[in-house]
């Protein structure tokens, strides 16, 4: 890929920065569901709760209630936010040094289609294994759907990004691991890159680095 003309990047975060496992949490929450009920949730697609969620027009008491109603659990709070929290994995050390050194050269952002529980639990996970006091640090500005009320592939998130930074959408890359995503950024003139698996941003990102220093 073509770097030359790129001055900003926006970044997704879950499969992209963080790395994820979906069934970790829908097996953990089906297991305390008397009813044994399968969980709506997935990268391709979730039920309607989940959207709420991420969207923040509901509380995590809110939303932890109506899990309970929904799938019939019989779970405490930490337990839910623990089974919830199961699909976040590790953060590894190079893409944070790729953040790091990208941020040099770049404008960085994030966008991410998230939750108040998730975003407690993966700033914990930087706090504990790097020195950063959390994400936020690492990017120009985050985009997080549950504080905007916005989420991907919504055309209106991206155009929010592009407005409140004054960025020209030829001049902006967008990765993302979830192609609907993608393919909504693309129809709106912004560059992509889908990281289709395996590959990492690592990878996907070495011609975007300054060239090879020493």
């Amino acid at each position: 890929m073509d770097f030359s003309s790129i001055k900003n990047i926006i970044f997704d975060l879950g499969g992209v920065i963080i790395n994820l496992d979906y069934a970790k949490s829908t097996d953990a929450l089906r297991a305390y569901s008397k009813a044994n009920d399968q969980v709506a949730f997935s990268q391709k697609a979730q039920s309607e709760l989940f959207d709420q969620y991420e969207m923040g027009q509901i509380s995590s008491n809110e939303f932890r209630q109506m899990l309970r109603k929904e799938y019939d659990l019989e779970a405490t709070d930490a337990q839910i936010d623990e089974a919830w929290n199961a699909m976040l994995l590790d953060i590894p050390a190079e893409r944070i040094e790729l953040l790091r050194e990208l941020g040099k050269q770049y404008k960085l952002y994030l966008l991410s289609n998230t939750n108040a529980i998730h975003m407690l639990a993966f700033n914990e996970i930087i706090a504990q294994s790097f020195q950063i006091p959390n994400l936020d640090s690492l990017f120009d500005q985050v985009y997080y759907s549950h504080l905007v009320g916005k989420r991907k592939p919504d055309a209106a998130v991206f155009e929010q990004i592009l407005a409140e930074n004054g960025l020209k959408r030829e001049e902006t890359l967008f990765i993302d691991d979830s192609i609907q995503h993608i393919e909504s950024a693309h129809k709106l003139g912004i560059q992509t890159l889908h990281l289709a698996p395996p590959l990492t941003i690592n990878q996907a990102l070495t011609e975007a680095l300054p060239a090879h220093e020493g």
